[in-house]
């Protein structure tokens, strides 16, 4: 009986827990239930799901990425640079972002692959390298339209309209960050479950050995994940820099949770036992209506972390605890 209570709520607790989420919000208030919370619900997802899925393919392939709060942190001073310092044209302030991202994600695959630092250790130093070099980059200032500059002129460029639409436009009355994530979500969920690619990752992720000996480049594989990590966290650094309107100081770091935890939820959404997309977005969406309802309430900033670490500490007991009951 227990272990069917237990399996039952592996595999539709997180689902339960969402809707019930949904029931107490809206009925504390009105309000919660309606098309513009909701759209404002998902934006506000968009950016943490799509670094969450750059730590589901690290987590795919057994590893973990610390690093990619502060690769956003580094990506959304470089774009917010790109144009108010430099006024390089878009296509150019999209993918230098872009090839940074996968530039982080090189070096971390090099620090583990190659120098076989643990995953866990050499990303929690990149973290510190990149947060560093973020803050260099810009002098410890937040960068901004006609923001004035050490040697007091006036920075040239402004964020233009076409790239701010990225972030704050809409395409028939969808926000265009959640056409992004939403797109994102159906690819990666394709590219995972219908390709050889896909079951390449995975196949690496659940026995290394067994891969190498079935004739898989097991490096190579692991580089790649660590790059499209990198690249989705870049890819959220450009939608955050976007939405704001502006470079800020430190604008990953309260990302690095939020996407871990989605990512941990998505183990057990629908029995999967493994890290998955689809999964990451109802982790995500679960955390989305957490915090949306919980500001509602006007609760103090501070109840937010403790919020955020209670589904963090719910996802991994979920997951370690039907871990635990597999292998006895």
């Amino acid at each position: 009986m227990m272990n069917k209570v237990l399996d039952f709520s592996y595999k539709y607790g997180a689902i339960l827990v969402i809707v019930a989420v949904l029931v107490f919000f809206s009925i504390v208030n009105p309000n919660f239930l309606t098309y513009d919370n909701l759209t404002d619900i998902l934006r506000s997802i968009s950016i943490t799901t799509l670094v969450a899925i750059g730590v589901t393919f690290s987590l795919i392939v057994d590893g973990f990425d610390l690093s990619v709060g502060s690769t956003v942190s580094l990506v959304t001073m470089v774009t917010a640079s790109l144009m108010v310092w430099y006024q390089l044209p878009l296509i150019l302030v999209i993918l230098i972002p872009l090839a940074l991202g996968a530039l982080v994600g090189l070096i971390n695959a090099f620090l583990i692959v190659k120098i076989r630092i643990p995953d866990l250790l050499a990303t929690l130093g990149m973290l510190y390298i990149i947060a560093g070099l973020h803050k260099t980059y810009s002098q410890g200032f937040s960068i901004y339209n006609n923001m004035p500059l050490p040697d007091g002129s006036v920075a040239p460029g402004v964020l233009s309209q076409s790239f701010l639409w990225i972030g704050q436009g809409k395409i028939v009355g969808v926000p265009v960050p959640v056409v992004i994530m939403l797109i994102a979500v159906f690819t990666v969920h394709v590219f995972l479950t219908y390709t050889r690619a896909g079951r390449v990752l995975y196949i690496t992720g659940g026995n290394q050995e067994a891969a190498r000996l079935s004739g898989i480049s097991v490096n190579k594989v692991r580089l790649a994940a660590y790059v499209l990590s990198g690249v989705f966290a870049a890819l959220g650094g450009i939608l955050f820099t976007a939405r704001v309107g502006s470079g800020q100081i430190d604008a990953g770091s309260p990302l690095l949770m939020e996407s871990v935890a989605a990512a941990f939820v998505g183990f057990s959404v629908l029995g999967a036992g493994k890290p998955n997309v689809i999964g990451t977005f109802f982790g995500a969406v679960l955390i989305g209506l957490l915090l949306n309802g919980l500001t509602m309430l006007n609760l103090p900033y501070y109840a937010f972390d403790i919020i955020k670490g209670l589904v963090l500490v719910f996802a991994l007991s979920i997951t370690y605890i039907h871990v635990y009951r597999k292998k006895v």
